[in-house]
């Protein structure tokens, strides 16, 4: 795979030449760019995938719900349907996305959406709900067509961007130039024990500009198993299958070797729509432990015992500054 991707360099250099020039065009606002009377917050990434935006969307929201009428505005990825959609509790994840749908069940007093033209979905939401008084866009940082008041840029800490390439050589969707955009980087998924040294020869490598912040988050993983109706503690669930249809499912399966479970792994591909012959072939086993965001595509189609997930949180450094930027922007 790496010997094809390195024979693959040249549409990475096209590809390259062809984002920059885009970016440019925005930057010189000879392409349109729309911005709004509200609060927008774009979370995203120069990757594709695995950087965690999920989670951070989930804090940001429960740090910022109370007292304000919240929106957040996602793709929908993986979804079989088309356009602008306002996603309900009871909505299947192939109609709405698994994220959209994770967000609604977590935080059903907030209003959730789905469209792929983020300035429809913008504009619609503004129409729809007039008391809006933020907008969070989830993984819309080259979405150049609307501009966001501000910008939070996610790099995973196993794959930074400074380190990647342009698709398809790497994963990176536009040059790595692009992270100029952003008021906040924040490096996801560190290990508990970076120390400060670790962090100051990070913040080197990406060369933050002057005006950027750079912090970093962790995975917090739950002592427990759970499901709509149940939750079990680990001494309670010591062999299951695990099943996982994400981006980087490494730093689960590494949490949940460290608990010594005894578990057999079966991996998909992000957002994977599960035939009826795999659901079938899931259900022979016994207990199945998913993540959150899988279960919202698979909890249809087991018994109550069978299907559990493990949730997570995420945790920043410097939570109060991090909170801080946030409210000084919407204030």
């Amino acid at each position: 795979m790496q010997i094809l991707r390195k024979l693959l360099f040249p549409l990475s250099l096209i590809y390259g030449i062809v984002t920059a020039i885009r970016n440019f065009l925005y930057d010189q606002n000879i392409l349109k760019s729309y911005s709004y009377d509200l609060p927008v917050i774009t979370i995203g990434n120069l990757s594709t995938g695995g950087t965690g935006k999920s989670p951070i969307v989930e804090f940001l929201v429960d740090f910022l719900k109370k007292g304000r009428q919240i929106a957040t505005l996602s793709r929908g990825y993986g979804r079989k349907t088309k356009g602008y959609r306002i996603v309900n509790p009871n909505d299947l994840a192939k109609n709405v996305g698994d994220e959209p749908l994770q967000f609604k069940t977590k935080f059903p007093e907030i209003t959730v959406a789905v469209c792929e033209k983020r300035k429809i979905g913008i504009e619609n939401l503004q129409k729809e709900f007039p008391n809006l008084e933020l907008i969070i866009l989830d993984d819309a940082f080259q979405h150049r067509q609307v501009t966001a008041g501000f910008q939070i840029l996610l790099t995973a800490y196993d794959s930074l961007y400074c380190d990647d390439f342009l698709l398809p050589t790497g994963n990176l969707r536009e040059p790595k130039s692009g992270a100029k955009r952003a008021d906040v980087i924040v490096v996801t998924k560190v290990p508990d024990a970076l120390n400060e040294g670790e962090k100051n020869n990070i913040k080197n490598k990406l060369k933050l500009e002057a005006n950027q912040e750079l912090f970093f988050s962790q995975i917090a993983y739950a002592d427990f198993f759970k499901n709509t109706t149940q939750q079990l503690d680990f001494a309670s669930l010591h062999k299951f299958t695990l099943v996982t249809g994400i981006a980087n499912p490494k730093p689960l399966v590494k949490f949940l070797e460290q608990q010594n479970f005894t578990f057999e792994h079966m991996a998909f591909s992000d957002h994977h729509h599960f035939s009826e012959k795999e659901i079938q072939g899931l259900k022979k086993h016994n207990k199945i432990v998913t993540t959150e965001k899988d279960f919202m595509r698979l909890q249809n189609h087991f018994s109550e015992d069978q299907l559990y997930y493990l949730p997570i949180t995420t945790k920043i450094n410097r939570e109060e500054d991090f909170q801080q930027i946030i409210l000084d922007y919407l204030n």
